[in-house]
């Protein structure tokens, strides 16, 4: 349930696109030093978005690195670190290790419950310092998870639960910025969760998995315009909250990945569909 948050290139600076892959390398850096070489899998365009958003808001001390990874052993890469980047990081696991034992329940992958075990010592140590944000996502997917065993049909409700479970991490502070931040989470969690949906719908009538999509699909309505335009009034609802921010900082690149970014993978499965 990842990737559709990210930039669109073709409209960037060098110097705009050169931050942002800092802002991701960064995050990736931070996850390896404190959770181990696994927590890199729980790297996420989402949470780079996370980090751009929070920054830009709240303009902390931030830290330019240069470090050689996996990913290019030859050259060294420029990363930024911020108290931002460590948020993330630890948001990053919480959300993967839970939605990896939600995937374990669903369909029995073994893989899931390994990859869960592997980051449960980090769990544990980010969930004690951050226990009313690991209780809220573990309650966000437990609903979740009960609402995909009834076979709910209406995509609201399903995306709404996990709107309101990136709320929570949006959520950074309690202050006068906490109700804007909630609500892009929310926003873009619904926008997330129905753009996975409508990618994987093919996937999932052949496997007989859930997918909230099914009754729209068989009906006479169209799919790809209903789609559309729910997602359109998903990020416009976010957009809104996103332009009572004073952000000044990074606002070009998160204001290229609000409009333009999250919109040509749906494009490009919207072509696929019509094939």
């Amino acid at each position: 349930m990842y990737g559709y948050v990210r930039v669109y290139k073709p409209e960037m600076r060098f110097r705009e696109f050169d931050e942002y892959r800092a802002c991701y390398c960064g995050l990736c850096e931070t996850l390896h030093r404190k959770y181990g070489i696994f927590a890199r899998w729980t790297l996420s365009y989402d949470m780079t978005f996370l980090i751009l958003l929070l920054t830009g808001l709240y303009e902390p001390q931030e830290t330019k690195e240069k470090h050689r990874c996996v990913a290019h052993p030859f050259r060294k890469q420029t990363n930024f670190y911020s108290i931002i980047t460590e948020y993330a990081a630890d948001m990053s696991i919480l959300l993967f290790r839970d939605k990896c034992m939600d995937d374990w329940l669903d369909e029995k992958k073994l893989s899931k419950k390994a990859a869960a075990q592997l980051l449960h010592r980090g769990y544990q140590k980010v969930a004690a310092q951050y226990p009313e944000k690991a209780h809220a996502i573990q309650e966000q997917l437990r609903l979740l998870h009960q609402i995909e065993n009834e076979n709910e049909q209406n995509v609201e409700i399903p995306a709404g639960c996990f709107g309101t479970l990136l709320s929570e991490i949006f959520a950074w502070k309690n202050d006068i910025w906490e109700q804007d931040l909630r609500e892009i989470g929310f926003y873009l969690g619904k926008f997330i969760y129905l753009m996975d949906a409508y990618d994987d719908i093919e996937h999932d009538k052949k496997k007989n998995c859930y997918n909230p999509l099914f009754t729209i699909s068989q009906s006479n309505s169209d799919l790809d315009k209903t789609c559309e335009n729910l997602l359109q009034i998903m990020m416009a609802s976010c957009a809104e909250a996103y332009e009572r921010l004073p952000i000044v900082h990074y606002d070009e690149i998160l204001r290229n990945i609000l409009y333009a970014g999250v919109w040509p993978q749906f494009y490009q499965i919207k072509r696929h569909s019509t094939k």
